[in-house]
């Protein structure tokens, strides 16, 4: 999927790469962050916004949401079970990862973290909107 100088390109993409698949209708862009509010400040164009706490987790018995939310969640976000999720975010991808590993969890087989993330992306110049995916 990504550069050759990756160990494991299965599961990571440089910025580069989802700057060449940005339009493609097979690939959903999620950034999750541990500031939930971030998204709204400015996203990759066509990112959605998985919030790691109120998306990922059932607040009600403290563990992760279930199969049937889980569902719901991706179908609200356009991601189907042929969907390639990119995940991104701030503080290093903490919380990108957190909702990369929900997925794995959840089976969702086409799963890859973008290196670097949202910092990363921003430094190198790539857009950025506030236009809501």
């Amino acid at each position: 999927m990504s550069s050759k100088a990756y160990a494991r390109t299965d599961v990571l993409v440089s910025t580069d790469w989802v700057a060449e698949h940005l339009n493609d209708a097979d690939i959903r862009l999620v950034e999750s962050n541990e500031d939930v509010l971030l998204y709204s400040t400015g996203h990759i164009p066509g990112a959605v916004h998985i919030d790691w706490v109120n998306d990922l987790n059932d607040q009600t018995v403290r563990d992760y949401v279930g199969h049937r939310r889980f569902a719901q969640l991706c179908s609200e976000k356009g991601i189907s079970s042929s969907t390639t999720v990119v995940f991104y975010g701030d503080k290093n991808n903490w919380w990108a990862c957190y909702a990369f590993w929900v997925f794995k969890l959840y089976g969702h087989e086409n799963c890859v973290v973008m290196n670097g993330g949202r910092t990363k992306w921003v430094a190198e110049g790539h857009p950025m909107t506030t236009e809501v995916a």
